[in-house]
């Protein structure tokens, strides 16, 4: 038992920052998860759950394996997908990256970046190095079910639709009827192994009108792949490779693409290869249960049963969700906190199972492809920031390994020097191997360049010692001296420029004629100062060129009393085109602390301005958040609750708790990462606040425990 002024100092390092009386009784979180279960009734596709672990998804429609993968995929598709799935069409035509690059004219020299250049041969270089390398679908594992007249059954056949998914355990359960006989089955993913597992239980087993099939789709190395194109039968291979009593082991392989799935099931059974690229396990009919697991491998493995597969679930999540914070709204009166509190949770599972591993991820997760399954950086705070502010640094810091990865470095390193400047400028649109996908808006964006030195100061708030600083330092370095090059000196008015030749996190500007955004302009001070601090920390001088740059860096432009966009655009609220897609100037107080840039009675006329004008149906769901974050910081907790549940479409949270976006993004994971940072910072509050749950309207009751303030 640690004696009192341990144990106060102990909840204090934790983020147990509320009055002890109001955190005596801890939150029973296991009643908190699983009053969040998920319940499906019905065979709306955009219903369909997942099992995963961070690197590895799987997603079930109603049956509770992927039964009806052409039916959804119009919703929430089936996927399959990990992070070592990837694949590349031959270059048969032997494109070059450089035949991406153009050369722009800017401050004065010639910077060359790589975009969608239109011209003939080169067009069709740049398509092809978008596109490939894509994220597999890596298989289609989901029931035969046959009616008794022996045609198959189709999605509306089945009644008494009735499935669960429980975040405490990742467990899915599924019950439906066919033709009056019911059908149970259980979904569960395995927490340390690619592998999903299934325990099926039916009649139907031994009538021979339920069997098990795992197919093998073709990518479609388009913007989006739903797993579901099964043409382009003669172009891979597929094949059971070994086969034993109750195991079996197949290949499957694209081009120079090679991966294993391996099966086993507990009871008789038989594995047979029936169309191209489809296997099916024919159950005995001498019992009415078939247990089975499914492990995706980029090479030989064994997969786990169902039942070792349901211990590891039953195991790991409690203890995911008994890390970290949480937070209870019960006793609140205002239903908009049930709401909230479900959002809460379910990011809380989605984030973890969809996000949490060594790559950053891509914005649909690891269900379909978007940007054909490429991770964009500048998503990364918003996928990834909230873990270490939720008391779960460790899931954040999976990810940064990535960056310190000799291959990527090289590649972040080659822009930078290509484009005349220090360090290692960190790509926009990327893939495992830190290749920049050419893009006309990516190529431009900076607003990705500090994230890396964001996550590395959460790290060293989580555990602030020599080791940490070690760790991270040359990353920090490598992306602060790229930071220092990049502004530009306009010596007329003795003061460093970003720009022109950039696109604001608000997507609206031409890069050639862009400079000064912002919020970038407070990011960039932000990074620069807090790498000052890494150097400090460790003994070492402040590096004279960061400071100058610190110094000189231009104020935050303004009209009328508020902020603007962007310098280059004194018509920011004039021009109806710019008050649409993300109003990233409330990140300049919000997402950032206070720096010293920002006069908050300007924020708040800006914020006001915004709130009442801006065209809400053209923004994305990290806007909400960002917004309730400046909301809070300004003390305005009402509107800070207002934000996060602003009734527009991509502000909609699913069942599942997934972010829909619109029909070609129907998930949406910054959506639910950042809905996580504001909430953290809703309670938690931030360095030098003085006020309790800052963001928490008067009259609301909370309870939060194990989350830490924002810088």
């Amino acid at each position: 038992m640690l004696p009192p002024s341990k144990l106060l100092s102990s909840l204090l390092f934790l983020g147990f920052t509320q009055p002890l009386l109001a955190q005596k009784t801890p939150i029973d979180r296991k009643a908190l998860v699983e009053r969040h279960t998920v319940v499906n009734t019905t065979t709306d596709t955009l219903s369909s759950v997942s099992v995963g672990n961070g690197a590895f998804a799987y997603t079930v429609d109603v049956t509770g394996l992927q039964t009806f993968p052409l039916y959804y995929e119009k919703g929430v598709p089936l996927g399959t997908q990990s992070e070592w799935g990837w694949h590349s069409f031959p270059n048969k035509e032997g494109y070059k990256f450089e035949q991406s690059l153009r050369d722009y004219d800017l401050n004065g020299r010639k910077v060359s970046y790589s975009v969608q250049v239109k011209t003939a041969g080169n067009k069709e270089a740049v398509d092809f190095m978008r596109a490939n390398p894509h994220r597999l679908q890596l298989g289609n594992l989901g029931f035969v079910l046959v009616k008794k007249n022996g045609k198959p059954a189709t999605i509306k056949d089945l009644r008494n639709i009735r499935q669960t998914l429980n975040p405490w355990t990742g467990e899915i359960k599924s019950h439906f009827t066919l033709e009056g006989v019911p059908v149970d089955v259980v979904t569960v993913g395995h927490q340390q192994q690619d592998a999903v597992a299934a325990r099926v239980e039916s009649k139907l087993l031994q009538t021979g009108q339920l069997k098990v099939a795992l197919r093998f789709p073709w990518p479609t190395a388009g913007w989006a792949d739903m797993g579901t194109d099964y043409t382009h039968t003669d172009q891979h291979k597929s094949s059971i490779t070994e086969a034993k009593k109750g195991t079996a082991l197949l290949t499957h392989q694209l081009d120079t693409t090679k991966y294993t799935v391996a099966l086993n099931w507990q009871q008789p059974a038989t594995l047979t290869a029936e169309q191209a690229h489809e296997f099916i396990l024919t159950p005995g009919k001498q019992g009415a249960v078939l247990e089975f697991g499914c492990r995706f491998a980029p090479r030989a493995a064994v997969a786990p049963t169902f039942a070792a597969t349901r211990t590891n679930s039953q195991q790991q999540w409690p203890t995911f969700w008994k890390s970290g914070g949480a937070v209870d709204f019960t006793g609140t009166t205002d239903p908009r906190a049930k709401e909230l509190e479900r959002r809460i949770i379910l990011s809380q599972y989605l984030t973890r199972l969809q996000g949490a591993g060594s790559q950053p991820p891509q914005e649909t997760g690891l269900v379909l492809n978007s940007w054909y399954g490429r991770p964009h950086l500048e998503m990364h705070w918003w996928h990834s920031a909230h873990f270490a502010l939720w008391g779960r640094p460790e899931l954040l810091e999976k990810s940064l390994v990535w960056y310190g990865r000799p291959d990527v470095r090289a590649e972040a390193c080659k822009i930078a020097q290509r484009q005349g400047y220090d360090g290692v400028r960190w790509q926009k649109m990327t893939d495992p191997w830190g290749q920049e996908g050419p893009s006309s808006v990516g190529a431009f964006l900076i607003w990705q360049q500090p994230h890396f030195i964001y996550f590395a100061e959460e790290a060293y708030r989580a555990h602030p010692d020599a080791a940490t600083l070690k760790l991270y330092q040359d990353r920090v370095a490598a992306t602060a001296e790229f930071m220092a090059s990049y502004p530009f000196y306009e010596k007329d008015k003795d003061r460093y420029i970003l720009g022109k030749g950039v696109i604001p996190a608000q997507e609206r500007f031409k890069a050639e004629e862009t400079f000064n955004p912002t919020f970038e302009l407070v990011y960039w001070n932000w990074a620069l100062t807090t790498a000052q601090q890494w150097r400090v920390r460790q003994g070492q001088p402040r590096n004279a060129k960061w400071d100058e740059v610190l110094a000189k860096l231009s104020k935050l432009p303004q009209a009328g009393g508020v902020y603007l966009a962007t310098e280059s655009a004194p018509d920011s609220y004039t021009n109806p085109e710019f008050k649409t897609d993300h109003p990233s100037v409330l990140g300049a107080l919000g997402v950032m602390p206070a720096t010293g840039q920002v006069d908050a009675a300007t924020m708040r006329r800006t914020f006001d301005l915004v709130w009442k004008d801006w065209s809400w149906d053209k923004t994305w769901g990290w806007d909400f958040p960002m917004t309730s974050m400046t909301a809070t910081r300004l003390g305005l907790p009402d509107k800070a609750v207002d934000a996060l549940l602003m009734k527009v479409q991509k502000n909609t949270y699913l069942p599942s708790g997934h972010n829909y976006q619109e029909d070609r993004l129907p998930i949406y994971l910054p959506g639910n990462g950042g809905l996580l940072s504001a909430v953290a910072l809703m309670c938690a509050g931030y360095d030098g606040c003085k006020e309790e749950t800052p963001g928490i309207p008067k009259g609301w009751k909370v309870r939060w425990e194990g989350l830490s303030k924002m810088p």
